[in-house]
């Protein structure tokens, strides 16, 4: 090309730093530059040009690249990279040798015995959702947007010189670029060693990704699907006979997997040990009996939700069931009184240690009495939304259930305050009662002379339960003379003189729930300060608006052993604050005033004498202007500040 003069540049050298938009190739120039051939052409887009022409950088001939070759050539060739440093450099080229790596099985690798590379084994991932595990194997979370198939290449390529993933868990899916069959599969190639999958929301993973997880992952141990409509009982199938070391099994929401998946499982995981199963309207009888029937079953925890099954399951379940512990039965809206009453006179639930029956109508009196004589090792009993059971089964339970331990009713509509009492005085091992919107119950004196006294009971949560008010509150105490945990959440119809016979029964009470009991005042804090202060560690008094300064007063003379401390929407001002800074809560580590309008400025040198010890503290909407908030952000910060 023709040299160009100094002479000629001179009048292009006026205007050094003068910006422009971008000029165009004179035609003419342009011609004849193309007419050598291939050459980097560079122009600046903004700087005025100092040539009038291109600048030509460089002349040279398009050579061969390995991109021309077909994938399966470069299939060959990247198997043959000898070690994981080297696949994941070239993984890093494009996408087409990302996902050509991940298509490589762990077996398909060909590895040079004079090859070694330590930085194989050393080598540490930095990525955020990566991590080690106590057992020891790596852990892998993913999701929304992250949840791609190139993610899932990526993390097949680069933990497969590590033994690849030992869980997976993936949660939901890109909404444009999805996780398919694809990444799965990538996945399965360079994880053989994988043992957990969890599957959440995926819609485009399909029986073939499951095929691939079990010709590829021998070693699954956990399976979790959750709204997978695309997996059907021929992916199931291919897990059951692949995998036999499979302990725990959960189906949620998957609309295509049916008996025939669930019988396969039978047949040949005879290490199953947990199994749930919710929402699957193709799963019936057929289906459980064969998983529950094996012969070498050793199922010790079953959830059953939201399925259509019959009374036959339940016989299955009770005379199968010898190694069942922990049984959840929740919305069985074909199963009766029946099935309840053969599951307990079956005599094969010896084992059981808790039990949980949610929205069943099939729970009555009579069920719920074989149930107690059937299971002798029953320790917890938790009824939900079984609206027919009413006193005469609580009670009828209770009798018979000669282990239980705990006991929770919520929203049992049928059952009152009598049902309650004679419970708790025929269960002489009851360690916790908890009740929770059943609204049967109303607030009537009764005759408690003939009743015992429930010596082993340590803790009880009365919650959201209009009826019961002071007179039950006081039959109560009477009869729980050594609780320790005390909650009565939401109990607007308590006042003083019902809770406070209580408090001056027990002994030692550690936790003490109040939380929206509009009508208490300072009087039942100061008493539970007075008797319990030098055992009580948590006490909650959010919404109870009758609180003020002098209950802070009590508690920061009487409880040293305080650590947690919601006065919340209560009357406290500045007072309160600062005698609770003076007090002896050496062991405070929350505290909440939020709500407390009165807490205003005056109350920061309180707070951060308070804050040399607190991890926790909550100043939403108090009177605290920003910037002193900020100066206690500085001050104390060991604390997270709520504002």
């Amino acid at each position: 090309m023709e040299n160009i003069s100094d002479n000629n540049l001179a009048p292009l050298t006026s205007g050094d730093d003068e910006l422009y938009s971008g000029g165009s190739f004179c035609s003419a120039d342009l011609g004849l530059m193309l007419s050598l051939g291939h050459a980097e052409v560079y122009c600046p887009p903004r700087k005025r040009s100092r040539i009038s022409g291109p600048f030509v950088v460089e002349d040279r001939s398009k050579g061969p690249s390995l991109d021309d070759l077909p994938d399966e050539c470069l299939f060959e060739i990247l198997r043959r990279l000898p070690g994981g440093r080297e696949r994941g450099a070239a993984s890093c080229l494009s996408k087409r040798w990302l996902m050509l790596l991940s298509s490589v099985r762990s077996s398909e690798i060909c590895r040079s015995k004079s090859y070694t590379n330590l930085n194989d084994s050393t080598m540490i991932s930095k990525d955020e959702d990566l991590e080690v595990e106590c057992d020891g194997y790596l852990t892998r979370c993913v999701e929304g947007k992250k949840a791609t198939d190139v993610r899932l290449a990526a993390i097949a390529v680069g933990t497969s010189t590590r033994g690849g993933l030992g869980k997976l868990s993936v949660r939901g899916s890109n909404s444009v670029r999805g996780i398919t069959n694809v990444g799965l599969s990538a996945i399965a190639h360079g994880c053989p060693s994988l043992r957990v999958l969890s599957l959440w929301n995926v819609p485009c993973i399909g029986d073939e990704g499951l095929l691939e997880v079990a010709r590829e992952c021998r070693s699954l141990e956990k399976l979790d699907l959750s709204h997978c409509p695309s997996i059907s009982n021929r992916g199931l199938v291919a897990i059951a006979e692949n995998c036999p070391s499979l302990t725990s099994l959960t189906i949620e929401s998957c609309p295509n997997i049916g008996n025939e998946g669930l019988q396969a499982i039978g047949r040949c995981c005879n290490k199953l040990q947990s199994l749930t199963i919710k929402d699957c309207p193709l799963v019936g009888d057929q289906g459980i009996a064969s998983i529950l029937s094996s012969g070498a079953s050793m199922l010790t925890k079953v959830e059953l939700h939201g399925l259509n099954i019959t009374d036959f399951s339940l016989a299955v379940i009770g005379h199968y069931g010898k190694q069942i512990t922990n049984l959840c039965l929740s919305s069985l809206r074909n199963v009766s009184q029946k099935g309840f009453w053969v599951m307990g006179n079956a005599k094969g639930l010896q084992s059981l240690v808790s039990l949980t029956i949610t929205l069943c109508w099939g729970a009555t009196d009579v069920g719920l009495e074989a149930v107690g004589k059937g299971c002798p090792n029953l320790k917890r009993m938790c009824i939900r939304k079984c609206c027919i059971v009413s006193d005469c089964g609580v009670v009828a339970f209770a009798k018979e259930a000669g282990s239980l331990e705990c006991l929770n009713l919520e929203e049992c509509n049928r059952i009152t305050q009598i049902g309650i009492l004679k419970a708790v005085s025929n269960c002489r091992k009851l360690k916790s009662l908890s009740l929770v919107k059943c609204m049967g119950i109303k607030d009537l004196a009764l005759q408690t002379s003939l009743l015992y006294p429930c010596e082993s009971l340590r803790s009880l949560s009365i919650r959201s339960c209009p009826g019961f008010g002071s007179t039950s509150l006081a039959m109560i105490g009477k009869l729980c003379p050594k609780l320790h945990k005390l909650d009565l959440s939401g109990l607007c119809g308590i006042t003083d003189a019902g809770l406070l016979p209580l408090l001056e029964s027990c002994e030692g009470l550690v936790k003490v729930n109040l939380s929206d009991c509009l009508n208490l005042t300072d009087q039942v804090v100061l008493s539970l300060a007075a008797r319990h202060g030098e055992t009580l560690a948590l006490l909650n008094l959010d919404g109870c608006r009758k609180v003020t300064d002098a209950s802070l007063v009590a508690i920061a003379d009487n409880c040293s052993l305080l650590n947690d401390l919601d006065v919340s929407k209560c009357a406290i001002t500045d007072s309160g604050v600062a005698a609770l800074s003076r007090g002896v809560q050496v062991n405070l580590l929350v505290l909440s005033l939020s709500g407390c309008s009165m807490v205003s400025n005056k109350s920061v040198p309180s707070l951060k004498k308070l804050g040399e010890c607190l991890l926790g503290l909550n100043l939403q909407h108090c009177s605290i202007s920003c910037s002193s908030v900020e100066l206690l952000v500085e001050d104390l910060w060991r604390c997270d500040i709520f504002s």
